[in-house]
Order: C-alpha cells, then structure tokens, then sequence
C-alpha cells in the first residue's frame, strides 16, 4: 500500500547536519566526551578546595558528640560560666586541674574533626569556616590552662574560659550532627534508588528451569522470571507475558503502566500482577538506574555560582573575625585588662564562625537534586537551576516534546446517515486491515479501543498516490486524502490533522481525521512559561501545515522546516541578541542545540547523546516536567538567597557585637551565647533547605 504518499505531513531531519554539527561543535555518542561551550568553565576545577563539604569526611559527629558529651558537661560543672558561679556548679581542691586534662582530652578527641579541617583549608590557602572554629577552640584553650598553671606559680587567681571552650565544641559537634542528618535527608536520591534492585534474580535456563544469581552476575541475553510483586533485577523488554508495571520513583509517573511483549521495562520498576519474562539489555554502570545515579552524584558534587559566592564570603569573614578580634583584643586591654581583652575576642571570633554559611548552599542543592530526581527530573548541572530563573526564550521542538509523537485518530466524522458512526469506524479498520503503516495502524488500533470489530472487505487494493479500496457486502469503498477526493467537505478540521475520507460510490459517507495530537500538559506549560516571562518558541522539523496547526492552538510562535542546523542557528541568534536560552529536545536531533543553549533540557533518557548534551534530562516525555523544572528553578533560588542572608547576615552584625562595640552601655555577648546564635542559624539553614518542595504534581 502506499499509505505513505497520502499522509506525508512530516519532515525527515536532516541527520547528514546533525552529524555535521556535533563533530563540529565537540559533541559525541560516547559518553563523557561532550564539553559544551557553557560548561567547560568547570573542567578543571578543584573541588577539595570547598572545605564546606570536605570537613564532614573528618568523623562520625554524632559518636563524636556522644562521646564528648559527659567530658564536657563535668568540665562545664567544675568551672565557672565567664567567672559568675552557677547553681549547678561545684568545685573541690585541684578540681581546675582536673578540668585542665579533662579539656586537654576533649581538644584532642572532640576538636580533632575541627583541626582536620582547618589545616585543609590552609593547604588550599583558603582558610574559612574550620580555620575559625580551630582558632575560637584554640585560644579558649591555651588561654584557660594558662590561668591554671598561673595560679600554681604565682597564686593569682585569673578568669578561666573552660566552661566556654566546652560549651562552644559540644555545641559545634551537635550542630554538626544536625547538619550530617539534614544532608543526609537531603541527598539519599542514590541510596533509595540502589533498594530498588533486588540482590538476587531467577534467570531461566535452556531447558526451562530457574537459577537463582545475584544481580552483579546478570550478563546482557540472561532471560529472567519476574514474579508480580518482584522489582524487575536489570533494563530490558518483555518476552512473555503481559503486567502493570509501577515506575514512580524512577520516572516521576505515578500511575502504573501496561506493558507486553516487545515492551522495555526499566531495572527497580516494581512488576504488579502478571508473571513476566525479561530479556537483559543493559546490566551494571550501563543501566538506567546507574545512570541516574551518576548524574544525581555530579549534581551534588558540582559548584555552583552561588556556593562560589558563599566560599569567597566565608574567606572574607575569617579575615573580618581575624582583624576584629585582633583590634577588640589592643583596644580592651588598653582600656579594660587583658582577660576582658581575651573574653571579647574570643566572642568575635566565636560568632563569626560561618557554618551556617558553608552549608547553606550545599543543603539546599542536595535536597533540589533530591526532589527533582523524585519527579523524574534528572539536573546534571546545578548551575541549569540558577540560569533557568532568569530564562527570556524557550525553545521547543514539536515532536514527541509538545506531542505525542505518534498519528492518533483525533476525530471520526459521519457524512451520510445511511451509517451510524460505529460502522464507519468498523468500515476503515476494515479497509486498512492489510495495513502495516503507523497511520493504518493507529486507525485500527482506535477502533479496537472502542469495542469495535473491522469490517470484512473481499479485496484490498492500493491506489497509487491517493489511498486504497477495497470491495466489502457487495459495495466498493475507498479510502483517499482530501486531496484525490477533490470536492470541500463542510467540516471542522483539527489543527494540523491529515484528513482522509472514506467513499462509497463516489459518495463521501464518512472522514477520519489523523494527526500527532498535542500531550495534555503541552498547554499548562505554555501558560507557566508566560507567566514567568519565558517566551516560548516551537522549532520543528514538521512542515507548514503541521507545524502552524500545533502553534496556533498553544498560541505560541514557531519555526517549521527547520533542521538541527537552522535551530542551532536560532539559539545562536538569540544569543547574540543577550537573551538566555533554554532548549527542550529529544536529545539526538537537537544535540548541538542543547549544548549551545545556556540550558539544554533532553526528553527522554534513553539516548547517550541526550546523556551528554543535556544539562536537565526529563526521564519522562512530559511537558509538565518543565514547567516543574521552572519551578525548581525558582524555589532553589529563593532558597539559596534565603539562606544566603541567615548564613553571612548576621554575622555582619554581630561580629562588632561581639567585639564589645556597644558593652559601654551594657550591651555584650558571652562566648557561649555566640555559639548558640552561631548554631541556631546554622539550624534554621538546614531546616529552610528540608523545606524546600514542589506543588503536587497535575498530571492533566
């Protein structure tokens, strides 16, 4: 049959460019290999250097805290608060020394993660947040053993600082081990998708019996049995039997899908009720769930423009709390004494101490990789995020991204009342039966769906450029485009469908009207887009006619004819006018637009060069997972600035404070008070990062 001179709506891309274009413009199939023009500016760079992050490697902190905790509440008993004896307080002969090994071992055990840290920092040359908890335990430290050992040589009894020193490193600990659980909480995206892979697999046998082998030990052609229940071991595509298949926590999709035979499933979907039998096509790194897993691993490892900020602020305070401390110290022991002098800068430099800071960012990228991963949105670059916000043009290619990519019977029209409705349909699943055209197929398949069984035509015959015929019950019908049939039809056609009508003796009885409908949430996506003033631009390959169909109902501008040189060109253009770019693609055809585009998001995570060019990759091929991208895009943002501002804020204020700038009208902050408003915005970052969530999903 010839189907397909009647239904040739669609442009073939031009793969010879698209070849063309990612040899020219660094763009490969293997994966790794891609550097995109804005994305190189990470090549190179030293992560070690975020001490932020690395300091947390030092030790467990909540055994760390567990077991510093009874050395330091008997030396926070034995030793007065800033001088002023407490309640709870109580002292014995040589009790100070007690206190002095006491302290002396909690340093070495307790502070050692602080210590660790700092003289990274120091290795990297850029001292920061450990440097100046080191350098606030340190002189707290060597200053109170210095006044015991001064009250045994000359009997002079001076102010000690024990009962700080202790109190400043529990609560450092303990806001550590808050912090460890936050991130934690944040970023086990990996970890619940490793549970999802069963350990073991029942592989079937050439004579039909199961072994039962670990995972590890699947080889690409193994089949496997899948019981319902089960979560399927490895990637791969049905051979026998037929299930629901529950894919939620790897592509977002929260309603269970049919499959059969010939059907992909993905490794860790969970199989309902049928017993299936899987072929392995990928196994180990190469799976689905490795995959996603790296990328969820490079999100998280990756700087962002904004943690670049938060690192530069966390140097300038260490040199701010330095300096300040440092003046506090000359101008108090000039006016005051030299213990009034320590007591300040130990203050200043207890409360400039940015943990708060360091983490702000880290926390909430975590927890952002962590829900997007959870709505099948896939960040390979953190930096997407920020960029996103601020997005003017959003380019989207038609099919497959805005719709669904396959012919769909959009409408069946009755043209004769000789017929009801269900024996036209029954007459073109019958005329097209010897069919195995998509278009053909999409007619049948339409009529199945509606309960409705083909006609049973004698003879079927093609004719050439216009459609095909066919004799059935002693009538001859056929079947041809509008075009062969030659007369108007007074009928509303969809936007963009290909109508082809079915005659009877030269006499239209009735019309189908077949095109590549637009996905449900193609619509919702265009509104958010224009509320958020991205302007949306639909580049297609698909011609005129199809093209203007699909944009005229979302009500957006479009390009047709175009091919992955002409849309390379228009994100070029763009560009170069100032704009940012976002481009939606499926990831092969528009590889080198994704790549040129400050973000690139590929639909779909099927292909390795939509792996490699992308910045986002929506595992499933739904619009309304870029509007929830632009969603998290903004949230992240916002986050990020929040926490920002509760980070370095307040230290700005409270470091002068601290110095004693406002004690002459009786306004100061103990050591121990520092700590605690050090701890408590370190808290409050961490639950404003816990908080940050998406609307529930609408799935249209």
């Amino acid at each position: 049959m010839n189907n397909d001179n009647r239904y040739s709506s669609h442009n073939h891309h031009d793969y010879d460019d698209m070849d063309k274009l990612k040899h020219e413009h660094g763009i490969t199939d293997e994966h790794g290999d891609h550097k995109d023009q804005h994305q190189v500016h990470h090549d190179g760079h030293d992560h070690s250097g975020h001490s932020g992050h690395d300091h947390h490697h030092h030790g467990n902190f909540k055994e760390l805290f567990l077991k510093s905790l009874p050395l330091g509440i008997i030396i926070m008993l034995l030793s007065p608060m800033a001088g002023f004896d407490l309640p709870f307080q109580f002292t014995f002969p040589y009790s100070d020394i007690v206190v002095a090994i006491l302290s002396t071992i909690l340093i070495i055990y307790g502070g050692r993660p602080f210590y660790q840290g700092a003289v990274d920092e120091f290795k990297q040359k850029e001292p920061g947040m450990m440097a100046l908890v080191s350098l606030g335990l340190s002189v707290s430290y060597l200053y109170s053993i210095y006044t015991v050992i001064a009250s045994y040589v000359t009997g002079e009894q001076i102010m000690d600082f024990f009962f700080e020193f202790a109190s400043l490193l529990l609560i450092m600990l303990l806001g550590h081990w808050i912090e460890m659980k936050a991130i934690g909480e944040a970023g086990d995206a990996q970890e619940e998708l490793a549970k999802l892979v069963p350990k073991d697999a029942h592989v079937v046998l050439e004579d039909d019996s199961i072994e039962t082998r670990p995972v590890a030990d699947l080889k690409v052609g193994d089949l496997i049995r899948v019981q319902a229940g089960e979560n399927v071991p490895a990637d791969g595509t049905i051979e026998r039997g037929e299930s629901r298949l529950n894919e939620a926590l790897l592509t977002g999709e929260s309603k269970a899908v049919k499959k059969g035979p010939g059907d992909e499933v993905i490794g860790g979907s969970t199989n309902g009720e049928g017993v299936l039998y899987i072929k392995v096509l990928e196994t180990g790194d190469k799976s689905f769930i490795s995959q996603v897993q790296d990328l969820i691993s490079q999100a998280q490892s990756q700087p962002s423009r904004a943690e670049n900020i938060a690192q530069k602020v966390a140097g300038w305070l260490f040199y701010i709390a330095v300096i300040v401390a440092l003046i506090a110290f000359v101008v108090w022991t000039l006016i005051a004494d030299i213990p009034t002098a320590v007591k300040f800068a130990i203050t200043t430099l207890v409360i400039a101490c940015p943990h708060a800071l360091g983490l702000a960012i880290p926390l909430v990228t975590a927890r952002s990789t962590s829900l997007g991963a959870s709505r099948g949105l896939l960040v390979k670059d953190r930096q997407s995020l920020e960029i996103a916000q601020d997005a003017d043009v959003m380019i989207l290619d038609k099919t497959g991204t805005l719709t669904t990519g396959e012919f769909k019977v959009l409408d069946v029209k009755l043209l004769n009342d000789k017929y009801t409705k269900e024996e036209i349909i029954s007459l073109l699943a019958g005329i097209e039966g010897g069919s195995s055209h998509p278009i053909a197929q999409s007619i049948i398949s339409f009529a199945e769906h509606q309960d409705i069984r083909p006609a049973s035509f004698d003879s079927i015959d093609v004719i050439s450029g216009a459609g095909v015929e066919g004799k059935a019950g002693g009538h001859r019908y056929q079947l041809i485009s509008q075009k062969a049939y030659g007369r108007n039809l007074d009928m509303d056609i969809p936007k963009g469908a290909t109508l082809s009508v079915l005659v009877e003796n030269d006499d239209a009885i009735g019309a189908v009207a077949l095109g590549d409908e637009l996905k449900a949430t193609s619509k919702e996506l265009i509104k958010a887009l224009k509320k958020n003033n991205i302007e949306p631009i639909m580049a297609t390959g698909d011609n005129e006619k199809a093209a203007q169909g699909a944009a005229e109902d979302l009500g957006i501008e479009y390009r047709s004819n175009q091919s992955p040189q002409d849309k390379y060109e228009l994100v070029k253009t763009l560009k170069d006018e100032g704009k940012k770019v976002i481009m939606v693609g499926d990831g092969v055809n528009d590889a080198p637009s994704l790549a040129l585009a400050d973000v690139g998001i590929a639909v779909g995570a099927g292909t390795q060069v939509a792996l490699d060019s992308a910045d986002v990759i929506l595992t499933q091929s739904d619009p309304g997972d870029i509007e929830s991208f632009i969603e998290l895009a903004h949230k992240t943002t916002r986050k990020m600035k929040q926490n920002l501002f509760w980070g370095a804020g307040y230290n700005f204020i409270a470091i002068p404070l601290a110095a004693g700038i406002l004690a002459p009208i009786g306004i100061t902050l103990s050591p121990a008070v520092g700590a605690i408003l050090m701890s408590v915005s370190t808290v409050i970052v961490a639950i404003n990062a816990i908080l940050l969530s998406l609307d529930p999903k609408n799935n249209g």
